[in-house]
């Protein structure tokens, strides 16, 4: 039986019956219109189409509109002349057309350009040698190229996300595009799995289960499903945080009684313990640079955010406003730290300038967990409770972007976001 279950753990297997579904529920004030024609050819890649996948992504950062295409024929492509006047008259600020064609290999061949039609200015454009099952990738990168002409900043569609799915007694910790689809199960277990955090490469995920009926510290490698214990010390071993570099994870172990903060090697060597306080120390993030981190503690008697030097040294108390202020996740440029405050009895996100100590409630729900920031800042992904059941939240970090995403007839909870990847 230990065999089998084992066997199960290790098994990383497809789960397209469950994927996010997404629901756009608040959207940027001012939204650039994009007219995203059809690509010729790219029925050939499947149902879906480069250009409905490309047009969704866009839609879905609530900071661009697609327009409706009239019926044109012939579609123009990538290489087609433009007539700007007609698409500034269709309200169109920018366009993106292309073309998708079958090389001799098997393989296809997918162009595109992306034009200003205000400046009537060629963006330039990207050709991408694909296999037909790498179509939905493809037109993620093709959406983040778009993203990141037109406002600046990089694009985040072709990241993806880990979180687990509760159906009855079965826990799954699931990997999926940041669009919830292409879901895979990465582990399946009938005992719980919690606080899953991505490696600075991505490759890898360090996360909590309870498989040997105690909290035990994995890091499970997603290539090949395997997996190695980081910590499994006597008491509780939790809440791992990787540092920037890869090197090592902070991770929150009651081995010498009260739950405090070590550092560790990915592998389980080189334990040090770098907090020494009376309190409950737990849930430790690293700043971007790797210089600090930040934690929760209740050593001044109530739960609190802190930072403290990344190797040990005097702790410094940063939340102020209110009794309750958890799970602290700080944004990848350093400036903007998320978090889980009480308010009024709800438990919302809320986001504190570190800088002009300005905090800002995001949500307006009543239980959110496990804010984690998108890699480029824009967006934080967060569990909530709607109607009894966990479902995931997507907020930008001003608030006024807002989505919904669920699994039918699942509780989804422990969200992380990946990084950017090469």
């Amino acid at each position: 039986m230990r065999k089998l279950l084992a066997a199960v753990l290790m098994c990383f297997a497809s789960a397209a019956a469950a994927q996010l579904s997404i629901e756009i529920t608040g959207a940027g004030a001012q939204r650039i219109p994009v007219a995203i024609v059809p690509f010729p050819g790219e029925a050939a890649l499947g149902e879906a189409g480069i250009s409905s996948i490309v047009r969704a992504d866009l839609e879905r950062s609530g900071l661009m509109r697609a327009i409706e295409i009239p019926a044109l024929k012939p579609l123009p492509t990538e290489s087609a002349p433009v007539n700007f006047a007609e698409w500034r008259a269709r309200q169109a600020d920018a366009l993106v057309t292309g073309s998708v064609a079958a090389r001799p290999d098997g393989r296809f061949e997918v162009r595109f350009k992306l034009f200003d039609t205000v400046k009537s200015a060629d963006l330039s454009g990207v050709a991408y040698t694909l296999s037909r099952a790498q179509a939905r990738v493809t037109a993620h990168r093709i959406a983040d190229y778009v993203y990141e002409k037109l406002t600046g900043e990089k694009g985040v569609f072709s990241t993806r996300i880990a979180y687990v799915v509760k159906r009855g007694n079965r826990f799954e910790l699931q990997i999926a595009d940041a669009d919830g689809m292409g879901a895979e199960t990465a582990l399946a277990s009938f005992e719980p799995i919690v606080s899953p955090a991505w490696s600075p490469d991505g490759k890898r995920l360090a996360y909590v289960s309870f498989e040997n009926k105690k909290p035990v510290v994995y890091v499970h490698t997603l290539a090949d499903g395997r997996r190695q214990v980081a910590a499994n010390f006597k008491g509780s071993n939790s809440a791992p945080a990787w540092s920037p570099d890869g090197a090592k994870l902070a991770v929150a172990l009651s081995r010498e009684g009260g739950s405090q903060l070590y550092l560790i090697n990915p592998d389980g060597s080189n334990v040090r313990r770098i907090t020494q306080s009376s309190g409950i120390d737990t849930e430790p993030v690293f700043s971007p640079d790797g210089q600090s981190l930040y934690f929760t503690s209740d050593r001044g008697g109530s739960p609190q955010i802190y930072r403290m030097p990344a190797g040990g040294g005097e702790a410094q108390r940063i939340t102020f406003e209110g009794n309750y202020n958890v799970s602290p996740r700080i944004s990848p440029d350093g400036k903007v730290l998320a978090y889980i405050a009480r308010h009024n009895g709800k438990f919302q996100v809320t986001t504190l300038d570190l800088a002009s100590r300005q905090t800002q409630v995001l949500t307006d729900s009543d239980k959110d967990e496990s804010p984690s920031f998108a890699p480029n800042g824009r967006m934080i992904l967060l569990a909530t409770v709607i109607g009894g059941r966990g479902v995931l939240s997507a907020v930008s970090a001003d608030g006024r972007i807002k989505q919904r995403l669920t699994v039918q007839a699942a509780d989804v909870r422990e969200p992380a976001w990946g990084p950017y990847t090469r």
